[in-house]
């Protein structure tokens, strides 16, 4: 995109009071007490399907390059920064932002906060069995809370019918929240796509979140995480998947980021 692109881009974000933008993209002023406030709110109201994005620079610099992305982020009731770098802007745009929105940690403090509420959880997402052993995981975990389903779907896209079979099982196991694990930008599509198809009032894109947690693959130290170099170690850990998402897209992010402050500046 061209800078003029970008800078219409900056200008139509439409954000409210306590959100700023970045490279175009909304990104709410939020921290994970206040997320889980809005979630319960959500549940309690059930009117509708609302879903959060759990945005890092990964996410904002491939909503450029990606239509579908930029309009489920621009969708999305919540768009909370799960990175530093999007706290650090936070932090430029005069916002109080003590640590970030990590897709994880935010998967884990509801559990955790919210065991009397014996909430009903769905999980979907994950690589085959990984869903299943995350379910296995949390029922000891957390016994008070329902796990209402699992679904690994397969790596191909799955054909209408497959579509509407599993949202019914979906709606069929009437949960309250739906965890989606399916990695930017494929889980923000999906979000949007089903929103209206689904009888839940959450849902939840929260990347490798299941990975994490059901032993799968290593997470950073939080020192890592919070200081910005969470990156760093998943690039050694898995550096032929992600290498051009850090290293490339990355570079990408921290040029346009200078540039757009500079602007604003």
């Amino acid at each position: 995109m061209s800078s003029q692109s970008d800078a219409r881009n900056t200008a139509a974000c439409s954000r409210p009071s306590d959100a700023f933008c970045v490279l175009g993209t909304r990104v709410d002023a939020v921290q994970i007490p206040g997320v889980i406030t809005q979630m319960q709110d959500w549940i309690v109201r059930r009117d509708s399907c609302r879903y959060i994005a759990v945005t890092g620079m990964h996410g904002v610099t491939e909503a450029r390059h990606d239509p579908q992305l930029r309009a489920a982020l621009a969708s999305a009731s919540l768009v909370v920064p799960d990175g530093m770098p999007l706290v650090w802007l936070g932090r430029r745009h005069g916002f109080h932002l003590p640590r970030r929105v990590y897709g994880p940690e935010l998967m884990l403090r509801f559990w955790q906060e919210t065991s009397s509420a014996r909430y009903r959880h769905f999980l979907y997402g994950g690589a085959l069995g990984v869903a299943d052993t995350l379910a296995h995981k949390f029922a000891r975990q957390f016994p008070t809370q329902d796990i209402a389903g699992t679904f690994s779907p397969p790596y191909r896209n799955l054909s209408s019918d497959e579509d509407r079979e599993i949202c019914s099982t979906i709606n069929d196991s009437n949960p309250d929240i739906v965890w989606v694990g399916l990695g930017t930008p494929k889980q923000e599509r999906w979000m949007r796509d089903h929103q209206d198809l689904l009888s839940a009032p959450v849902l939840v894109g929260v990347g490798a979140a299941f990975d994490f947690h059901a032993g799968r693959v290593r997470s950073a130290p939080p020192w890592m995480g919070d200081h910005g170099l969470e990156w760093l170690f998943r690039l050694a850990q898995e550096p032929r998947r992600l290498w051009h998402r850090y290293l490339v897209r990355g570079s990408e992010f921290a040029a346009l980021a200078i540039l757009e402050l500079l602007r604003h500046k």
